[in-house]
């Protein structure tokens, strides 16, 4: 019986320790949300920078782009102009 009786002692103390020393506390999973939030609101304002930066540079190269194309249509408007005017130049003599 005296066996006994220590055996569950023992156990009782050996669940109390695990049940006091595993469980967070409130005010710890309270720091933990916090600390949580925190990273989640961070991670959100870094997101919005990079899509902000992302549309600016978007915008910088369809606007490169139109640049492009619009040195291309003139580019081309230059050689067929002078293309004419070899054409001119060699039926007049």
């Amino acid at each position: 019986m005296k066996q006994s009786r220590l055996g569950s002692l023992t156990l009782l103390c050996l669940a109390a320790t695990l049940m006091l020393g595993g469980c967070a506390t409130t005010k710890q999973l309270d720091e933990l949300r916090a600390e949580m939030q925190t990273n989640t609101a961070s991670a959100n304002a870094k997101a919005d920078a990079a899509m902000k930066e992302a549309t600016a540079a978007r915008e910088a190269a369809e606007r490169a782009e139109k640049a492009a194309m619009e040195a291309k249509a003139a580019s081309e408007a230059t050689d067929a102009k002078i293309d004419n005017m070899f054409k001119k130049s060699m039926q007049k003599g």
